[in-house]
């Protein structure tokens, strides 16, 4: 399907993939041999290759271990993540001192929730284009471009004195710059893991939850001893340094496992699968950006002072922080797909329940912010998952329009959130319903794409080790269905999809 691509792409036969963990099949270590069969003499290239900036694909293939440098990326792209996501987190902060503190007199509440709103749609748009940039050039450059463009946009806000300049440089081009970094990072973990995948990727999303903590933290205080605009360039100092030191660090595999660096692979769009792991994505992110921007406001309109509610946004990442990496050891150890659906189903009842019956009351309102970690589980869940619905190869495609498509909700939700809102205590109840019920949504889809797991690996009748091969590459899946086949009816495989208490 995609081998003239990856010929085209790499420059070069791909090498061969190493060994999945857990051991394989026959049918896959049959295809490796005839792969590497095939293949003819990989040319020598240059210790410096253009993709990585590390050393050539084929000695990275022979000396690639579990983990081993991996562990290096993990730490870069954690602290990435904090000063891209965990910056962007503390926009709550920002909304909260913008809509009390008349800062912009010219603009009303939804114009002001379009800011973080367009931070975070600008950074999921520009995935083709960074897939792109990384093809075209490498992960070092398109991630030193996001890091000067993020930088620029901290200061460049730190001027503002009407709306419009700040939704350019704190909406607009801070959201380019967190795209650049955001995208040309996030497919790399996964490429150094195989048995500790889940938990690799979950610590590098840990990074915008202790980040968000941070921050949220102390933008309140830098507003409050040093001005919004000193509080602008202090983050933006911040951000270079960090970022720019785990630029020059930061190795990926992308030669190694051969990654299709397509921005769109519209055949996608075919599989129902990933329908469902759009529709998963799509409603995740209403609710979620409903609840981390809107949590301070929230406080301070129940009565609760601004410091308390920077304390609750703070408690809201702190929980993200330590639960993501939670998540992920879960994950490996009871399965990706369930481990994702029971996060959400639990984002669904907190906020429906918890936040709507007990946010009145400051402890309440911290129990609720305490089970971030679940509110927020798309994040240490996604590349996994979608590793097991499109395969390792497929990933950075199909995490590029993920991202694309996810624009929409990223964009509007606050705006709707500030726009049902109504005056007084219970000003916020149609918008704690509302994210209430898109994390139901969110929990439907990916029950229904756990069905569809369940149906294939039943119908494929896999062996236990090449089910374990099955969660590193779904094309174990296709593999073995086209060579077996099952007599259970389609109804009873759908029953026991959503009964079974299966390892997927």
């Amino acid at each position: 399907m995609a081998s003239s691509d990856v010929r085209h792409q790499n420059g070069g036969v791909r090498p061969a993939s190493p060994p999945p963990a857990h051991g394989v099949s026959d049918a896959v270590d049959a295809k490796h041999e005839k792969t590497e069969c095939s293949q003819e003499p990989l040319p020598e290239t240059p210790q410096t290759d253009r993709d990585s900036g590390s050393a050539s694909s084929a000695d990275t293939v022979e000396e690639f271990k579990e983990g081993g440098y991996g562990w290096v990326v993990v730490l870069c792209v954690f602290l990435i993540n904090a000063h891209t996501w965990g910056l962007n987190s503390s926009y709550a902060v920002f909304l909260a001192y913008y809509l009390n503190s008349g800062a912009f007199p010219d603009a009303d509440p939804i114009t002001i929730a379009f800011v973080g709103g367009l931070s975070f749609s600008i950074a999921l748009l520009v995935a083709p284009l960074v897939t792109t940039s990384v093809r075209l050039t490498s992960t070092r450059k398109a991630l030193g471009f996001g890091v000067v463009t993020q930088t620029v946009a901290l200061v460049a806000a730190s001027f503002s004195t009407r709306m419009w300049h700040l939704l350019l440089s704190q909406g607009i081009a801070f959201g380019l710059g967190m795209g650049f970094n955001f995208n040309a990072t996030v497919g790399i973990v996964p490429q150094w893991f195989h048995r500790r995948r889940s938990f690799a990727s979950s610590l590098s999303t840990a990074g915008s939850g202790f980040g968000g903590l941070v921050y949220s933290l102390a933008s309140n205080a830098m507003i409050d001893s040093v001005g919004l605009a000193w509080a602008f360039r202090i983050l933006a100092i911040l951000s270079f340094v960090v970022n720019g030191i785990c630029c020059l660090l930061m190795r990926d595999r992308n030669k190694a496992v051969g990654s299709v660096l397509a921005a769109f692979r519209l055949d996608l769009f075919r599989r129902k699968e990933y329908l469902l792991f759009l529709s998963w994505g799509f409603f995740t992110l209403i609710g979620y950006v409903i609840v981390l921007f809107s949590l301070s406001d929230y406080a301070q309109s129940v009565g609760f002072s601004a410091s308390q509610g920077s304390i609750i946004a703070a408690v809201l990442n702190l929980s993200q922080g330590i639960g993501r990496p939670l998540i992920g050891l879960a994950s490996d150890r009871w399965g990706r797909i369930n481990v994702c659906g029971i996060g959400t189903l639990l984002a669904a009842l907190s906020t429906l329940f918890l936040w709507t019956f007990a946010g009145k009351h400051y402890p309440g309102t911290i129990v609720y912010a305490l089970f971030g970690a679940f509110v927020g589980c798309i994040w240490p869940t996604v590349a996994p998952v979608g590793a097991e619905v499109v395969g390792l190869q497929m990933l950075p495609s199909a995490l590029s329009i993920f991202w694309t498509i996810l624009v929409l909700p990223t964009t509007f939700a606050q705006p709707i959130a500030l726009a049902i809102k109504t005056p007084g205590p219970d000003g916020y109840r149609r918008v704690q319903l509302l994210a209430g019920f898109m994390y139901i949504g969110a929990f439907i889809s990916i029950w229904l794409l756990r069905v569809w797991k369940l149906r294939e690996l039943e119908k494929a009748d896999l062996t236990a080790q090449e089910r374990r091969a099955a969660e590193e590459d779904d094309d174990v899946v296709a593999r073995a269905t086209s060579r077996r086949s099952t007599k259970t009816s389609r109804p009873r495989m759908i029953l026991r999809g959503f009964l079974s208490l299966s390892h997927v």
